[in-house]
């Protein structure tokens, strides 16, 4: 059995090509464009994908309004960005599950490969980090505006190949890029949610993605948390290990999370009326 695909886009000429060409083990591609200006949508349809269009508002709705809104072949659909390629052995794996999968289960979790600079950066990185990417239709439902959560009533089930994520393929400038939207996003989010502490038991939840957001909240309510991270990818995750580019994704992680805190810090003095 195949399945279907979504990829979410907006001036993806560079990456998308690659991306649809590690996916031509399957015959239903949709890519959902917010608007884009350059080629992509030229290049989705040359490489036979069906193209949609809906104005972007948030990452979580876009997902919902891909999973729920489009019809496709296949009743399981897989998640992937356009700075992303399927390899054969994913590809393989995908299509072997979905074939014999029980009926409770409603979505696969997978993890990627980051790379910079020619190599997979497996430290800095964070590796592993699972994602909720494979989805059976109408079972799962995407919450959190940025850096979206998963949420279904059926099992999950963890699958062994890894996506490859090239996330620095558009250039550094176009990194900065996104990354700014992403810390004006996660700036907002924590700017209106209540304090909250980090639940001390999924520190220790034998579920990956329960455990990572505990230890997400944790650091997010710590002081120095720029500085924490840096510590943390670098020295103690190993990414001095990884030479210059350890140090670089080491280092650009803290600078995003510096972001978040100056980009908080604005919208609370804005908010009562102070200078900034």
């Amino acid at each position: 059995m195949s399945v279907s695909v979504l990829i979410l886009t907006l001036n993806e000429e560079a990456n998308l090509p690659r991306c649809l060409e590690s996916l031509a083990w399957t015959d239903d591609v949709v890519v959902l464009d917010s608007g884009s200006s350059d080629h992509t949508q030229e290049l989705a349809r040359k490489a036979g994908a069906r193209v949609e269009f809906r104005a972007f508002d948030n990452y979580a709705a876009q997902r919902n309004y891909g999973l729920n809104e489009i019809e496709y072949k296949y009743p399981w659909i897989l998640m992937v960005d356009a700075d992303e390629l399927v390899p054969d052995e994913l590809a393989g794996e995908i299509r072997a599950a979905v074939s014999s999968c029980p009926d409770d289960v409603s979505m696969f979790r997978m993890r990627r490969k980051d790379f910079l600079m020619g190599k997979w950066l497996k430290h800095s990185s964070g590796y592993p980090t699972w994602f909720g990417r494979l989805i059976r239709g109408g079972c799962v439902r995407v919450e959190r505006s940025i850096n979206e959560e998963y949420c279904t009533d059926g099992k999950v089930i963890s699958l062994e190949h890894h996506l490859h994520h090239y996330p620095f393929n558009k250039g550094l400038h176009a990194w900065f890029e996104k990354h700014n939207r992403y810390s004006t996003m996660e700036a907002e989010l924590k700017f209106q949610a209540a304090p909250v502490g980090p639940g001390w038991r999924k520190l220790f939840s034998p579920d990956p993605v329960l455990r990572r957001k505990a230890q997400k909240e944790l650091v997010y309510s710590l002081p120095g948390r720029p500085l924490i991270v840096f510590t943390a990818f670098y020295f103690l995750r190993g990414g001095l290990l990884e030479g210059r580019a350890g140090f670089m994704l080491s280092m650009l992680k803290a600078i995003y999370e510096y972001m978040i805190v100056c980009k908080t810090k604005e919208l609370k003095r804005r908010k009562t009326g102070l200078p900034f």
